[in-house]
């Protein structure tokens, strides 16, 4: 999760559409066409209303646009300027070009079907020349949010607050070691989860791009590590105060920005959640490009969370297995869309939470249908994997295969005891020496991924 975009170069005579469906004017509302539809702008497999596996598409799927890629991403990156021009944008930092760009975005999310989205409060207003300023203007905008989601009948999936983008963050925010930073990014945190509850929104997410380090010399990491703590508390706090009912998300990333973050993955999250006694307020939010990054497999995070049962959503994108930064891609491969939604249907879904598309357009795709058609491909490649996986469920082939390979800890006894925690380390050898050397078994790898490939 990224929100940092440069400002747009200011448009030359800038003349604004008086609508804001008019800047997607050649684009048709998408509508779902079947598999053997040749229309970019139209879905092969995604269809909304559809039962499947005892519930409509749009209920296992839940998908969601992010505001920040989609929105305010303008195809910037290190070695190059912007390369999306977006019409509605007039390159100003004005309350007036942010209240256009979020009526334009409605409109965005309506012609293509989607009933969720998600923004940092600093996506969608700027920041004024002080907190009590920029408080001001946010509740302007956040009005306007209000009012386009009762007129659409669009939704917030969840809020979060950006505390890495400003260089008030650039040592961390909660992890900061100058107080006044932390005491600026709790206020911060204070506003935003405000907002997502006035916004309905089900879920509060917490990144922490800037929470680590560069360098242990410079660094007292268990301080650090207190106060993010502390920070956290304190939400909590507040949340219970307020009658927020959302569901709390920390985001895990190994890294970058900085070279350490906290959060690395899903087992380190869970390990700090347990330590500082805060592991019945959150779950977690899971990128699988920050899995991968990780050094995992791309379902890796999204398994372990869901068998302990702290997967609360997905930021559904993809990485360049070539390149070694977050390229939030739209995912595409079907067999990892499967292997994801595998875990989602196991656990009977992912509300409150949903599949939110935490990607952008490559800065070549620089046409605004882009945006349409990149969305489409990603929705269609889930609503496969969630097909796919209603086969795999219906023939029954592949969950007996992963059931017979551990049939032993239920058909003997002392798997059985193992389990229950019964037994103890004398009797396992007494065990052992009577039955003597286990025979070994094959673990069938190549007949799974053999099986599997038949219903991709």
């Amino acid at each position: 999760m990224t929100a940092f975009a440069p400002v747009a170069t200011v448009a030359p005579h800038f003349v604004p559409k008086s609508n804001a469906s008019d800047y997607f004017a050649e684009v048709p509302d998408v509508k779902y066409e079947g598999p053997s539809s040749k229309n970019v702008f139209a879905f092969k497999y995604y269809n909304a209303e559809e039962v499947v596996l005892g519930k409509k598409m749009k209920d296992w799927l839940r998908f969601s646009v992010c505001y920040w890629h989609t929105f305010r991403g303008l195809g910037a990156d290190p070695f190059g300027a912007p390369t999306l021009h977006r019409p509605w944008d007039d390159g100003t930092d004005s309350v007036e070009n942010a209240k256009r760009r979020l009526r334009v975005a409605f409109a965005f999310l309506k012609k293509l079907g989607v009933e969720y989205y998600t923004f940092h409060d600093r996506d969608i207003a700027p920041e004024g020349r002080d907190l009590a300023e920029t408080n001001a203007i946010l509740d302007e905008l956040v009005a306007l949010a209000k009012q386009l989601q009762a007129e659409s009948g669009i939704k917030l999936l969840w809020g979060t607050a950006n505390l890495f983008a400003h260089p008030r963050y650039m040592n961390g925010a909660a992890t900061n070691p100058d107080a006044h930073v932390f005491a600026y990014a709790a206020a911060q945190v204070k506003k935003a989860i405000e907002i997502t509850k006035e916004l309905g929104g089900g879920n509060f997410v917490f990144w922490g791009g800037r929470e680590g380090y560069q360098s242990i010399l410079n660094t007292n990491t268990k301080k650090e590590l207190d106060h993010l703590a502390a920070l956290f508390h304190l939400a909590v706090a507040y949340k219970e105060k307020i009658g927020f009912t959302g569901q709390f998300l920390i985001e895990p990333k190994p890294r970058e920005p900085t070279k350490h973050q906290y959060d690395y993955d899903a087992q380190t999250v869970w390990g700090f959640l347990k330590e500082y006694k805060l592991d019945k307020h959150f779950k977690v939010n899971i990128e699988p490009n920050h899995t991968t990054l990780a050094g995992h497999d791309y379902e890796h995070d999204v398994e372990i969370a869901s068998r302990y049962g702290y997967l609360g959503s997905i930021d559904s994108n993809s990485g360049d297995p070539l390149l070694g930064w977050d390229t939030d891609q739209f995912p595409m491969d079907v067999k990892k869309t499967t292997l994801l939604m595998q875990v989602v249907v196991r656990q009977g879904g992912l509300a409150p939470g949903g599949l939110n598309f935490d990607c952008k357009v490559r800065r070549e795709s620089s046409d605004v249908d882009d945006m349409f058609i990149s969305h489409i491909g990603a929705m269609d490649a889930f609503a496969r994997g969630l097909r796919n996986v209603a086969a795999i469920n219906a023939d029954n082939v592949l969950p007996k295969l992963v059931e017979e390979r551990y049939k032993s800890w239920s058909e003997l006894e002392i798997g059985r005891k193992i389990e229950e925690g019964k037994t103890t380390l004398e009797e396992l050898e007494q065990w052992v020496l009577k039955h003597g050397e286990p025979v070994q078994v094959s673990g069938k790898q190549e007949k799974f991924e053999s099986i599997f490939n038949t219903y991709v």
